[in-house]
């Protein structure tokens, strides 16, 4: 990264749709290459919630050329992990390896995805993986608080509120020909994006994608909307009990707005006052350091193609869950009255532009906003412009969706631990 001109990429689209990306960085001899699809979680059937997870964890035991063990083989020979990972939208493959293993790899990767063996025997060994993951996640407090507000903030079969690994259920239906068949339907060029970051040569780099991806005629699926959802009419309330747990966690959240939303940046202002940052922020500095009632407190807004959520996520002793959630109501009705503070506003901002270095000083670091900046249109000079972005702010912006966004009477809550729903701790 050039501190006066930022990135440097080349970008070309194939005649099949796929688009390469390349940035030099000749800071280390590696390179990282990370392969997205439009593929994600988002595009599973309403009955097998879990598909393309399930996907992800099969995708790279084998493929028409070479077996898993043949696959394992040529990673560890080079010292490489492959990262195969299916989120909300998109399917990823990606990995880091050194300049000189760059072609190899990336045949590697062009392999996993375009003719993955999926064998029987791994389907089946992954399925078991996926259904302990599952259950470990069901005696997870944090998992369930968290899961169980989003089925809650995304009902009626909204992508984004069914479960990212599936069900029991779902997980035990799915079978290599499922696995097959989403493979055919979904991969294919159209929405396929290549960015190589590191040290190699921009141009030889997207020659080299070219070369791996240029002729792949898969079906592939263009990018599907994402249902809108209405505002709860009233604030909603959850209790999971978990009675043989130390600790209660706390979801507390709003539906909110769409990544391409013009609002976003004032959002994402609004979001670090609060708490982005565990020990920073309004909520961090009340619940948890002036008051003690929080292992943990934080804020995540995860704006999508679709409107995601504001969650408000704490871990407290059982007794304080009520003191916890008053000081939540508390300092939301504050801030919608009140409003942000001017040096609130100039501070949050200059955290956000001076974190941004730290976001692109590792080549994986590039290659995640490069596919973020191609995946939302944001254009290959976004680093440029993010900072004049954040600094246009206002407070009336942001006060203005403190309003509108953050009402305590019509939020989502969702508390999992040993608590019950009569407000007493423990049995």
């Amino acid at each position: 990264m050039n501190d006066s001109s930022g990135l440097t990429s080349l970008r070309r689209q194939m005649g099949n749709g796929a688009v390469a990306i390349a940035s030099e960085s000749r800071a280390m001899p590696a390179v990282t290459i990370s392969a997205a699809l439009d593929a994600g979680g988002a595009l599973d059937p309403p009955l097998q919630p879990g598909l393309m997870h399930f996907l992800a964890r099969t995708i790279d035991r084998g493929s028409a050329r070479r077996s898993a063990n043949e696959i394992a083989e040529m990673l560890d020979g080079r010292g490489v992990s492959l990262s195969v990972a299916a989120m909300r939208h998109l399917f990823v493959v990606s990995c880091t390896c050194l300049s000189e293993d760059f072609e190899a790899m990336m045949s590697l990767v062009g392999e996993v995805l375009r003719q993955p063996a999926l064998p029987e025997t791994e389907v089946e060994t992954r399925r078991g993986e996926i259904v302990t993951a599952i259950r470990q996640d069901q005696d997870n407090p944090a998992v369930v608080a968290v899961e169980e507000q989003l089925a809650r903030l995304y009902p009626d079969g909204h992508p984004y509120g069914r479960r990212v690994k599936g069900t029991l259920e779902s997980v035990a239906s799915i079978d290599r020909e499922a696995l097959a068949a989403a493979h055919r339907a979904r991969f294919g060029p159209e929405s396929l994006v290549v960015v190589t970051v590191g040290d190699v040569e921009a141009a030889r780099a997207v020659d080299e994608a070219e070369r791996m991806f240029g002729d792949w005629a898969g079906a592939g699926r263009a990018r599907e909307g994402v249902p809108t959802v209405s505002r709860p009419g009233g604030r909603r309330r959850a209790v999971f009990p978990m009675m043989n747990k130390a600790q209660a966690d706390i979801a507390y959240g709003f539906n909110t707005i769409a990544r391409r939303d013009p609002s976003y940046y004032a959002f994402s202002v609004l979001n670090n006052v609060l708490g982005q940052y565990a020990l920073g922020g309004r909520l961090g500095d009340r619940i948890r350091e002036r008051e003690g009632m929080a292992y943990y407190v934080f804020t995540a807004f995860e704006p999508n193609v679709g409107e995601g959520p504001l969650v408000i996520r704490a871990g407290v002793n059982p007794a304080n869950v009520d003191r916890t959630l008053a000081a939540v109501d508390d300092e939301l009705r504050v801030v919608r009255s009140e409003g942000v503070t001017p040096r609130e506003l100039a501070e949050s901002k200059q955290y956000l532009v001076g974190s941004m270095p730290r976001m692109l000083e590792t080549n994986a670091g590039i290659a995640g906003f490069l596919q973020t900046c191609e995946h939302f249109d944001l254009g290959l000079d976004y680093d440029r412009r993010l900072p004049g972005l954040i600094d246009a702010v206002t407070l009336d912006e942001v006060n203005g969706l403190a309003r509108r966004f953050l009402d305590p009477e019509v939020a989502t809550i969702t508390v999992a631990g040993p608590y019950r729903e009569n407000g007493h701790p423990g049995p």
